[in-house]
């Protein structure tokens, strides 16, 4: 798998006690690398990293991303083969609390990353995680390409629109002609899967909530999303890894991760298909409209993973009938 390239291969990620973070770890500790991580806390309780006992299975630091001194430290003492940047406030609804926590960590701590990157001294494959909502979303039909315009009316749109921009900057200004540094930025989201405890995401929401004989919470049934399993966009960024470490002509680009363009579906939709799996059945009475919502939130949005497709190879594998 991936030609064998992690076997044996130092492999750093970033954000590696979160939900992606965490079956990155396992997925990479499985092909035989050598992996490091840095995060700042365990974000959720429960947890799938402490559950598995990851902690004791890698080189962790317990490190905030911003902190550049200490990343530039660790990156050199390191001296990974492969970088994932994953590290992240994630949540959409928590950015418009905490929007100062949101853009320091998207784009300081991304550019924590690859002005380490900038000083290092050995080859090293860099694959940058943005996010889907990094588009300007004007909730067109059809789905969005990397060079589509890059926007966001949310703080956690915004930061990830922002990191993109830090990333091609820095392609641009550093790694563009430097043989020992190949990046590329991905783009995916909507990602579900077990070990996902986080808050505000819907399906660990509803089994909270389903749990306690609760009805769910939700802000919008009718807003459409590119729902897709963890393992899907995450066999993209390893392939990513694998493409720019065989074909350095790659560096520098940018690539979605989603499912065909006809597996978008409702948060409804979603609902439905999960409820079908919880004893109640169908989801009748099993949620409730949040009426003060007071923040925006796109009610539209798709991806085109063709670029993927053509120059990896790469296709989602599972339908939407699957993911629960």
């Amino acid at each position: 798998m991936f030609n064998g390239i992690y076997q044996g291969k130092k492999v750093l990620i970033t954000g590696n006690t979160g939900f992606k973070g965490s079956w990155l770890t396992c997925w990479l500790l499985n092909l035989g690398a050598d992996v490091y991580g840095i995060s700042h806390d365990i974000p959720t309780q429960p947890s799938m990293f402490e559950a598995l006992g990851l902690e004791a299975k890698i080189r962790h630091y317990k490190n905030d991303i911003r902190d550049y001194a200490v990343i530039d430290e660790i990156i050199k003492e390191s001296r990974p083969d492969y970088i994932f940047h994953l590290a992240a406030q994630p949540i959409v609804s928590v950015s418009y609390k905490e929007p100062l926590d949101t853009f320091g960590t998207n784009i300081l701590g991304t550019v924590s990353i690859l002005d380490a990157l900038r000083q290092i001294d050995h080859r090293c494959t860099a694959v940058m995680i943005t996010s889907d909502k990094c588009y300007d979303n004007v909730e067109w039909r059809w789905g969005y390409r990397e060079t589509d315009h890059l926007g966001g009316k949310d703080p956690y749109s915004a930061s990830k629109a922002a990191a993109e921009m830090a990333i091609k900057s820095y392609y641009h200004s550093y790694f563009k002609n430097n043989s020992q540094v190949r990046l590329a930025s991905v783009r995916a989201g909507n990602v579900i899967g077990g070990g996902d405890w986080a808050a505000s995401r819907i399906v660990p929401d509803c089994f909270r909530a389903w749990a306690g004989g609760q009805p769910v919470t939700i802000r919008s049934p009718h807003s459409t999303r590119p729902w897709q399993h963890v393992l899907e966009p995450l066999s993209g960024y390893l392939t990513v890894g694998q493409i720019l470490a065989e074909s350095p002509e790659y560096s520098g680009e940018a690539y979605n991760f989603g499912p065909a363009a006809e597996q978008t579906h409702t948060v409804l939709e979603l609902l439905m298909e999960i409820s079908n799996y919880w004893n109640a059945g169908g989801c009748k009475d099993k949620f409730i409209i949040d009426q003060n919502n007071d923040f925006h939130e796109a009610g539209l949005l798709k991806l085109n993973c063709d670029k993927a497709l053509f120059d990896l190879k790469w296709l989602a594998t599972l339908n939407f009938n699957q993911l629960a």
